[in-house]
């Protein structure tokens, strides 16, 4: 009998299992159809014997010193401020050219050939943006903030790709995430706390999840599971859709589809990632992991993402009917006796992961106060 069965071995669920073994001694079982540990963050070498990440490139960066310490018990970290740039045709002329995104004032000086100083680009930006009386939606948030034109060479596109939405068609909190600035910060993050694990995010979980207390059963899924394994209470990480069969119809998602090439070349890229945002490439960026792991290695893999309709769910699509199907699912998880629902898709929001790992430190805090603990046990025993 074990205390917990959890789905899935993502950062909810790795980070819940750990807390659960390790401060209350209960016993884990943690399942994932997957045939790996560590969710999206899963790296590996690949063939070439580059570590890469399966699902596209995972930056960690957090403003939380507690998720940041917590996560340093498992890992040690190499420092690591992530750039990004976009491939984007100069206006008037027309040549490609790659500037740096999010937009800053190098982006703009270099597009038109201009010498702005900080407070001229302020009014360069005032004299181009668009009034709205009301913003709403993602293209309201851009108008809005740098106009019409740099709307079209770095945003519609993109999220065109992305969403399969045009921009007025998504919420604001969508292009709200990418911040214009004034400045010369050419980090695609400000935050704190911004590095990458040492040895991998693998390794990571690896550490996270090698209590006694804790067994992990990766290619396995929740309905195998729950017959083979008795257990008293459940944490789900997936869908949460899913978990109730689908009842009210499904949650929609967009997926995503990589392409992995290894080249056998020192470097390919000037950057971490190039984002690619006009309509006509099909991949909205491509991404070098050698940039991000520090890897020495006289080859580089690099991987191109595709979005998709089809596929794992990766983004939930942040629309008012979205939103209001999910809280007819939400008010049958709050309902659900001894099931906690935690992470991504079981609460129907894009997390980053430091977030995620937030909510699920969150999460055990509310099972300390209402869970009793089960008679004390010795550590190690299982099943």
């Amino acid at each position: 009998m074990f205390d917990w069965l959890i789905v899935g071995a993502g950062f909810a669920g790795s980070v819940l299992a750990e807390r659960l073994a390790a401060e209350r001694g209960d016993r884990v079982l943690v399942v994932d159809r997957r045939d790996h540990i560590a969710g999206n963050a899963f790296d590996h070498t690949d063939a070439a014997g580059v570590l890469i990440h399966r699902y596209g490139p995972h930056i960690f960066h957090t403003n939380s010193e507690q998720v940041f310490a917590y996560l340093s018990r498992f890992t040690a970290w190499r420092p690591y401020e992530h750039r990004v740039l976009a491939e984007v045709k100069r206006p008037v002329t027309g040549a490609a050219m790659q500037v740096p995104i999010p937009i800053n004032l190098d982006t703009i000086n270099r597009l038109y050939g201009l010498s702005l100083t900080e407070e001229a680009m302020q009014a360069w930006l005032a004299a181009r943006a668009e009034p709205v009386a009301q913003i709403r939606t993602s293209e309201d948030v851009v108008v809005a903030t740098v106009g019409r034109e740099l709307y079209e060479l770095f945003f519609r596109g993109y999220t065109r790709k992305q969403w399969a939405l045009d921009p007025s068609e998504l919420d604001k909190s969508v292009t709200a995430r990418v911040p214009t600035r004034t400045n010369r910060d050419d980090r695609y993050f400000t935050d704190r706390f911004q590095a990458m694990p040492r040895d991998g995010y693998t390794a990571m979980f690896g550490r996270m999840l090698a209590h006694p207390n804790i067994t992990v059963r990766t290619g396995l899924a929740f309905a195998e599971a729950r017959q083979r394994s008795p257990f008293r209470r459940l944490i789900w990480t997936g869908p949460v859709d899913e978990y109730f069969g689908f009842r009210f119809g499904k949650l929609p998602y967009r997926s995503l589809r990589f392409r992995h090439e290894t080249l056998d070349r020192e470097w390919a890229l000037p950057t971490g990632t190039v984002n690619h945002p006009d309509e006509a490439t099909p991949y909205t960026r491509v991404s070098e992991y050698k940039w991000m792991t520090g890897q020495v290695h006289r080859k580089t893999s690099i991987t191109y993402e595709y979005p998709s309709a089809e596929g794992d769910p990766y983004y939930p699509i942040p629309r008012p009917e979205n939103a209001a199907l999910y809280k007819r699912y939400e008010a049958l998880a709050d309902a659900e006796p001894d099931t906690w629902f935690v992470g991504r898709l079981a609460t129907y929001r894009y997390y980053n992961m430091d977030q995620v790992v937030g909510q699920a430190l969150a999460t055990f805090e509310r099972i300390q106060a209402q869970v009793p603990r089960v008679a004390a046990r010795r550590v190690g025993t299982v099943g």
